[in-house]
Order: C-alpha cells, then sequence, then structure tokens
C-alpha cells in the first residue's frame, strides 16, 4: 500500500477514494478501522471512512489515531487527512486538533490543508472559500444543521481550531506551480508556520499542490488535493497504469434514502418525488414514540412487491426553518440521531428482504446506513458524477451503494445513478 487515507465521515470517504481510482489507484474502502479476516486483495491505497466529523474533538482524534496505526502498519508511505470541501466543522473542531494530534504522531511539523475541489464548485482564493460564484457563508452552508459555516476564511477559522500559528500560499505562488508553492511552504516553515491554507481556482493548481507536497508525510483537505498525489508514486517507479473500475453487477430492487437536508438534496427529491413513490420521515412522529422505522419498511416492501424495477424514495431532508424548528423542539444532536437510526432501521429491513441497491444521499445517513447494514469494505467503482462513484460490497452479502455528500451531484442524480446499473 501506498497511501493511507482517514477521512471523517463516510461521503467524503467515497469521493476521495473516487478521486483516487480516476488517477489510477486500486483502492478500497474501509468502514472504520479494518479488524482481522477481511481481505481486501492487492491495493495501492486504502481510505478508512470514520464517523468522527460531529464528535468531541477528543473522540476524533482518538479514532484517528486509530486509523493511523493500522493504516502505518501496513506499510502507507504517505497519509492524507480528509474532511469535507466546505470545510465544515465548529471552532470546538475537529480539523486542527485532527491534524496536529496526527502530525505529533508521525513527528512532523507542517502541512497543508486544502479543501478546494473546482470540479464540484469549490476554490480558495486569497484564503477565502467559496462555493460557486459565492462565499462559503453564503452558500447554504451557514443554515447546515450540525457545522454551520458563518466564516469563509479558512485562516481564521483554522486558527480557532489550533494554538500553532496558520499560514497562507496565495494564488501568487501557487500559479508559479509546484516550485514556487515548494518555496512558499519553505518560508512558512522557517516562520514557524504549522497548517497552510492553499489557494486552488483550478484543478490544474490541485496537481500542482500534490506535486509539491509530495515529501510531506501529512496531507489534509477535500478529495480534490489527492489528484496529484498518484503522479507522485507513479514518477517513482511505485505505480503501474490499472484497469478502469467495473460497475457493480448486482440486479435487482432500488432504494433511495435520503437523509440530507442541503440544498442540492433537497432538488433532488423533488427531480423525482412526481414520479417515484416516496415516503417523507416525520421526525415529529419519532420523537413521540411512533414506529416510523416499520413504517416506511412495510411501505417500501409493498411498492416493490408490486413493481420490482420501479425505484423507491424514502427521505427526511427538509428546508432550515424546518430543520430549526425540529432541533427546537428535540435538541440539535438527537434531532439528527432519531432521523439517521430511523433510515439505518429501513434499510436493514430492507436488506433482509433481499434489496441490493441503495443510494444514500448525506454523509451522516451513509454512516448510519453502512454500520445498519454491517458493511466492512467497499470496492470503488466508476463515476456517476463528480466526487460520486458506485461501490460493491467486499465480503457479506453482495451489494451495490452510492454514497453522495448532501451538496454533491446534479439534480437528476438519483435517476442517473440507478440508471447506469444493469
Amino acid at each position: 500500500m501506498l497511501l493511507g487515507c482517514i477521512a471523517d465521515d463516510f461521503t467524503g470517504a467515497t469521493d476521495l477514494a473516487n478521486t483516487l481510482v480516476k488517477a489510477g489507484m486500486r483502492t478500497v474502502q474501509s468502514i472504520g478501522v479494518p479488524g482481522p479476516g477481511l481481505d481486501i486483495g492487492e491495493t495501492d491505497a486504502i481510505v478508512v471512512a470514520l464517523k468522527s466529523r460531529t464528535i468531541p474533538a477528543n473522540d476524533a482524534v482518538e479514532q484517528s489515531l486509530q486509523a493511523l496505526a493500522w493504516l502505518r502498519a501496513q506499510g502507507a508511505r504517505q497519509i492524507v487527512f480528509k474532511y469535507c470541501s466546505t470545510f465544515d466543522s465548529t471552532d470546538a473542531g475537529n480539523i486542527g486538533q485532527v491534524s496536529d494530534a496526527l502530525l505529533d504522531a508521525i513527528n512532523e511539523d507542517f502541512t497543508i490543508a486544502c479543501p478546494a475541489f473546482p470540479a464540484t464548485g469549490r476554490s480558495i482564493y486569497k484564503g477565502y472559500l467559496f462555493v460557486g460564484d459565492v462565499l462559503l457563508s453564503e452558500s447554504g452552508m451557514q443554515d447546515h444543521p450540525l457545522n454551520p459555516m458563518t466564516d469563509p476564511n479558512l485562516v481564521r477559522v483554522l486558527s480557532r481550531q489550533t494554538e500553532h500559528p496558520v499560514g497562507l500560499v496565495d494564488y501568487t505562488a501557487v500559479r508559479e506551480g509546484a516550485p514556487g508553492i515548494r518555496a512558499r511552504f519553505a518560508e512558512l516553515k522557517k516562520a514557524g508556520v504549522r497548517h497552510a491554507i492553499v489557494d486552488a481556482v483550478l484543478d490544474e493548481d490541485l496537481i500542482e499542490i500534490g506535486a509539491a507536497a509530495s515529501d510531506l508525510g501529512l496531507i489534509t483537505g477535500g478529495s480534490g488535493v489527492a489528484m496529484g498525489l498518484p503522479e507522485n508514486f507513479r514518477r517513482q517507479g511505485f505505480m503501474a497504469d490499472n484497469p478502469a473500475p467495473a460497475l457493480p453487477g448486482m440486479v435487482g430492487r432500488s432504494v433511495v434514502l435520503a437523509g440530507s437536508c442541503s440544498r442540492m438534496t433537497r432538488k433532488q427529491v423533488a427531480a423525482v418525488s412526481d414520479t417515484w413513490p416516496t415516503f417523507a420521515i416525520d421526525p415529529h412522529a419519532i420523537g413521540r414514540g411512533e414506529d416510523v422505522a416499520t413504517a416506511g419498511l412495510t411501505w417500501a416492501l409493498e411498492r416493490l412487491a408490486k413493481d420490482p424495477d420501479q425505484p423507491v424514495l424514502i427521505y427526511s431532508s427538509a428546508d432550515p426553518d424546518t430543520i430549526s424548528e425540529i432541533q427546537a423542539a428535540y435538541g440539535r444532536e438527537r434531532a439528527g440521531t432519531m432521523v439517521e437510526e430511523t433510515l439505518g432501521s429501513i434499510a436493514r429491513g430492507l436488506l433482509d428482504d433481499g434489496v441490493n441497491r441503495f443510494v444514500v444521499a448525506g454523509g451522516e445517513t451513509s454512516g448510519a446506513v453502512v454500520s445498519a447494514l454491517d458493511v466492512r469494505a467497499l470496492r470503488i467503482g466508476p463515476e456517476i458524477d463528480p466526487g460520486v462513484p458506485w461501490t460493491e460490497a467486499i465480503g457479506g452479502v453482495p451489494l451495490a451503494l452510492a454514497l453522495k455528500s448532501g451538496n454533491f451531484g446534479a439534480e437528476d442524480f438519483f435517476a442517473k445513478s440507478l440508471g447506469m446499473l444493469p
């Protein structure tokens, strides 16, 4: 294994794995730190998917260090800590705290932070993160139910999560390519900077950043920052060209589970609501103690029995005002957890009835679903939309899974993804 990766949520892990596969790396995604007996075969990169983005910082650090220890034991030559391309975190963590702990564990004193991914509309200029044409704080992320992002300046955001100096590799240096970026790294290290936000406006910038970071023990950022890393190993003779990834071959019934409340997921739900059977999860019903999971499962199985070729949609996606009202009634953490557990329970019941093709929208939802399905690892297949591939479960019951971050994918993503399968 060449590249060892730690991701702070499940869809982010899949996004990173997809980037590496497109660049020619044989890649496997594990769900949590792999245990004994998991045969993943020959691979160039392993992405350990954690559910650590919104948990207390100390717990996130502990889990990340466990993943690091396992990856280093497998011989990983370089470590990537992957978080969301919208940098969503709070002043309490967890990006800065986890980055510092990983640096300490590998005895390094400098790393970069680059969540940019221009192909999906995320760019950084002068340290400010843009989503499309607007600042992060105007993109809808200011209404995120768990990690509202109201400050688009990543130097300021990261500085509130670490006691160490945070610097900037601005676009002037990035435009000079890998040599200019390396020179700026050296300047910042000499000045005692430990974390450097790196500007990136084009995908080509990420390739140069990857080349400049070839000697860093730890790289942090979104999946885009990994675009240039496989070529570093190829230049050193560690990697061969690999065959294109294959689609999962499962034929069967299909279900979409949408828990994200992002703008794009709400558009994707609306795109199929008039033509697909849909079931809306009511958090108030869960809060009253009603068995919403059984009701949703029964509804889905009845529809799938009538027409096995027609996908069904089960969703809890809602607008910011509705989310605020639900959180006020039940508390922010409980409101999210009870919906995720309900969707996970429905997914488990569907699997037990033989459903084997799932599209899941939302990082926290994906974590709940893959845990409920007892998935231990995923082999990464071809891309559906930027940042989202089809995957196939390794070991256990054959499953096809598409795990989508909330804001990723085009409006027709649900129909498009399932249309790719046999």
